[in-house]
């Protein structure tokens, strides 16, 4: 078996790192932080034009026709840049909509907001428009009822990444059959709150006996989460692998009682446990993608087993970052900030680990109960 990423895989993150390298520097990252709407629209743009928001279509929606695991070849690399954009949101929204559509829950035609379903997805791939996910950590946070044929939702969802800037959201909500998915247009954003992280923004959808589409149930509901916490744990591996390097350039170059800091058994021991951590976090999300674009049976227990390493490693890679780095690393100045206040989100957005852990309980239990092995 071959764990390796194809030649065209490898090809697909050169070609990223390239642009991202060209068009989001650290510099235009802290730039696009300080506007009002903390997304950079000209990368948005040229990363639309080289379909990366059509990298999982199908070719009859406009898409590429690959899979997860070129979705989180981008998003690492979105990562490592700290890229001010809505990336996983507009995938996620833009691919639920396709399947949904492919799997007869909606058709092309239906209308969400007066618009049809075939344009909002054309919307999302061309970046004319912005998916977000408004995931609650309590799934009843949002109830939905059916009145004459029309599904309506009420609620607030807890904040939403990139929400003040979404179009389109994907909402999990309780019916009295049990949680469903649905689509909602609201002609409303939500609120821009306060964020310690300012790479992007945040806000809380309040929902008001909004008309929306079902997209499916309870499978609907647990599938968007599988991908969904995969594809930000690519990211957060891209943001930890930067602030390792980081760290470790800087242990080279830092001189402390005549020496490299980096030659202390100490900051050794540091530097090598942030190693550790990046390559589990890199075989747990990339193994999660493949499972959740294979469509394997065990797609949700290594999407959940992903969240929660990626979201621990993360945590701990940050704060070996800011220990190695001294009082720098707290200033605004250094770019180290940028990264750990990123990673404290990207933890607790679509479940923290905990969370995680036991629905990853859940999943191995339900399979013992029945006779099956759970590894």
């Amino acid at each position: 078996m071959d764990f390796e990423l194809s030649e065209d895989q490898l090809a697909l993150r050169k070609a990223a790192a390239d642009l991202l390298e060209a068009m989001s520097p650290i510099a235009r990252v802290r730039e696009v932080a300080e506007s009002d709407t903390h997304l950079d629209g000209v990368l948005w743009q040229a990363m639309a034009d080289q379909g990366w928001m059509a990298v999982e279509l199908p070719a009859h929606d406009g898409g590429l026709g690959l899979g997860a695991v070129e979705v989180s070849v981008l998003g690492e690399q979105l990562g490592s840049c700290l890229a001010p954009v809505p990336y996983p949101g507009t995938v996620v929204a833009a691919g639920v909509l396709s399947r949904s559509s492919a799997a007869g829950s909606i058709t092309s035609d239906d209308l969400l907001a007066g618009t049809t379903v075939a344009r909002w997805i054309e919307r999302l791939v061309t970046g004319s428009a912005v998916g977000a996910l408004a995931w609650s950590t309590r799934l009843d946070a949002v109830s939905a009822t059916c009145r004459q044929g029309q599904w309506r939702l009420s609620g607030s969802t807890d904040p939403v990444v990139f929400g003040p800037a979404a179009d389109v959201f994907v909402v999990p909500g309780a019916t009295e059959e049990g949680p469903a998915l649905f689509a909602a247009a609201p002609g409303h954003r939500p609120k821009s709150e306060p964020a310690m992280d300012r790479t992007r923004s945040l806000g809380c959808l309040v929902l008001q006996d909004e008309p929306v589409l079902r997209l499916g149930g309870e499978e609907a509901v647990q599938g968007v989460l599988d991908r969904s916490a995969t594809a930000l744990c690519a990211e957060m591996l891209g943001a930890a692998e930067r602030v390792m390097n980081m760290t470790v350039d800087y242990a080279k170059d830092r001189v402390q009682f005549g020496r490299p800091i980096g030659s202390f058994q100490a900051v050794k021991h540091r530097c090598a446990d942030m190693l550790v951590d990046v390559e589990g976090m890199r075989s747990a999300a990339y193994y999660a993608a493949w499972a959740v674009g294979a469509g394997d049976p065990d797609a949700p227990a290594a999407a959940s087993a992903a969240k929660v390493w990626c979201s621990e490693a993360s945590r701990r890679v940050m704060a070996s970052g800011l220990q190695v780095h001294g009082g720098i690393g707290f200033t605004w100045e250094h770019d180290l900030h940028l990264f750990v206040k990123r990673a404290q989100l990207d933890q607790v957005s679509f479940g923290e680990a905990r969370l995680h852990r036991d629905r990853l309980a859940r999943l191995l239990r339900s399979r013992a109960e029945a006779g099956l092995p759970v590894l």
